[in-house]
């Protein structure tokens, strides 16, 4: 049960904070003064999806904040253990707020949490039943939905779609493999040269920049020379006849610092670190001369390895721009060959499971109509037994469960089954029965969705319901019977409803008036609990559009008072 509501900066709620008690209650106010905008926020709490626009103008976040009682529902509670969050007296708070960047955050007892996981959790808690939800009966695939809820077919209708799936599969593969002897052979030969060249060529991965390697190093063979040559002569020889060679250089410094350290031992230090690049020099200068001497130019390897990489590049051309790419390319052309080839023992196989799948899925979907027809027959005949009270006495209403056919008359069935649901009405003696979205006023378009809202709500866990303006489109003696139906609701749910009619909010156990207002030329939306005179005024206008009118204030205090909801 929804205990406390609190939201601030959403819309034109600038800060808003309410409590609410078990049973019915109503919310009343004058057109525009931001009914909606209260579902709105509390839809925003129950996770739905929501953007910038939500937040109040000059405000940097808007927040909703809503306390709830779960005592009594384990699954609500076996959810949030589920979940490892902890609770403390069966009181759940859950927060959730959106900032101007386009940043949200959801927390359930101060864990943050994803929206996905808050819709989750409210659906167990919370069935808001608004305006849009009127019009979905107007769509037949809603009706579906509704049978298979009633029928409990949700477990069973996800297995099927999966096997329906896999069908589906099958078939493209089938249809995307199977093509004409001509164009198997076609392809077949064109992979068979493809991989028959690749093949010839006798790729090693790494083989290309091997081969570039050694093509830089002949093709520049004198100038590497030279290059190694000077850097061992300088090192050995000198740069000229005149000049002593660094070695011979360092051997001399070598010397000298050996001299001075026996003087002065703090040289030692630096004595030794020529030491090092002496002989380091002398090891580099022995390596030049070793790669110097295996330094060897060959004209016909050059040729060959100008031929390879010519040939490789032709590869390249057609088949990937590494060698890499190319072997990978031939794996797959050698896998595609294989498939081609033995295609007349893989389409067999193919279409066994396909008519193994065909089988299951046709067996499925006949116990899923079975059970659907079964649960329409019963939820057809709940919610005509429904009716009478909401004012349609001598309506009669039933759900036509039929099979999907193709233009060939054979039976269709698709990701849902074989079957189309629709619901069918006949709101006076003597009509046909008729497609409820083709003739159904909004009044009674209201009151079926009233009835069938009720018979779902006897087995949801959900504790609270909230109508949003479920009254349109009625009134008089009709809008009596809705009131006396929502009341009857309440005896055993928390329910909330925006109303615009006197007959029903004077039923209610509570009543709460959505008022907005103008300070310093800022618009805000509140909301205020009617109690004696003012519920009376409030009634009041509801009856006669005057709340300062005595007759009518008396007329609204009789009305409250008859039901038992006037206090002085």
């Amino acid at each position: 049960m929804l205990e406390e509501l609190h939201v601030r900066d959403f819309a034109l709620i600038d800060k808003l904070a309410v409590d609410f008690t078990s049973g019915f209650t109503i919310l009343s106010g004058e057109t525009g003064a931001g009914k909606s905008l209260l579902i709105g926020a509390i839809g925003f709490l129950l996770g739905a999806k929501a953007d910038t626009g939500i937040i109040r103008t000059g405000a940097e976040e808007a927040v909703v904040m809503g306390q709830f009682d779960l005592c009594g529902n384990q699954a609500a509670l076996d959810w949030l253990a589920a979940k490892a969050l902890p609770m403390e007296d069966a009181t759940l708070v859950v927060r959730r707020s959106l900032r101007s960047n386009g940043r949200g955050q959801v927390l359930l007892q101060g864990q943050p949490v994803l929206r996905s996981d808050l819709g989750a959790l409210m659906n167990l808690l919370v069935d808001l039943h608004g305006q849009h939800e009127q019009q979905s009966l107007l769509q037949p695939d809603h009706h579906r939905l509704l049978v298979d809820r009633y029928a409990v077919l949700e477990d069973e209708l996800k297995d099927f779609a999966g096997v329906f799936s896999a069908l589906s599969r099958k078939r493209k593969d089938f249809e995307s493999a199977e093509m004409s002897e001509r164009e198997r052979l076609r392809e077949l030969e064109f992979l068979r040269f493809s991989v028959a060249e690749i093949e010839a060529a006798r790729l090693r991965p790494g083989e290309l920049q091997e081969l570039e390697t050694e093509e830089r190093m002949l093709a520049q063979h004198e100038r590497l020379f030279a290059s190694i040559e000077g850097a061992y002569h300088i090192l050995r020889e000198g740069e000229d006849e005149h000049a002593s060679s660094t070695l011979a250089a360092l051997r001399k410094a070598r010397v000298a610092l050996d001299a001075a350290s026996q003087i002065d031992p703090s040289l030692s230090g630096i004595a030794q670190r020529l030491d090092d690049a002496f002989f380091e020099l002398e090891d580099i200068s022995g390596s030049l001369r070793s790669y110097a001497g295996s330094l060897r130019f060959d004209p016909g390897r050059l040729e060959a390895i100008e031929g390879r990489l010519a040939e490789i590049g032709k590869l390249r051309k057609k088949y990937g721009d590494t060698v890499e790419e190319i072997l990978s390319r031939l794996g797959g052309d050698q896998e595609r060959i294989g498939t081609l080839s033995t295609w007349e023992e893989a389409k067999e196989d193919l279409a066994r499971q396909i008519i193994s799948l065909e089988s299951e899925v046709q067996k499925r979907a006949l116990g899923i109509s079975e059970r659907r027809c079964l649960a329409a027959k019963e939820l057809a005949t709940r919610v005509e037994h429904l009716l009478p009270p909401l004012g349609m006495g001598r309506a009669r209403f039933a759900i036509n469960v039929s099979r999907k056919t193709l233009s060939d008359g054979k039976v269709s069935v698709g990701p849902h089954g074989m079957d189309e649901v629709e619901f069918l009405i006949s709101p006076n003696p003597g009509e046909a029965m008729r497609p409820l979205a083709r003739i159904a006023s909004g009044g009674e378009l209201s009151r079926v969705a009233l009835a069938v809202k009720t018979i779902f709500a006897a087995e949801d866990v959900a504790s609270t319901l909230i109508f949003d303006e479920i009254d349109s489109g009625i009134g008089g003696e009709i809008a009596v019977a809705v009131g006396e139906h929502l009341e009857a609701l309440g005896e055993g749910k928390q329910v909330l409803c925006i109303t615009h009619l006197a007959s029903i909010a004077a039923r209610a156990d509570n009543h709460y008036r959505v008022e907005k207002s103008v300070d310093s030329g800022r618009t805000s939306t509140r909301l205020v609990r009617m109690e004696g005179r003012a519920r009376a005024e409030e009634i009041a206008r509801m009856l006669a559009g005057d709340p300062r009118e005595e007759a009518s204030i008396a007329h609204a205090t009789e009305l409250l008072r008859k039901h038992g909801n006037w206090r002085d």
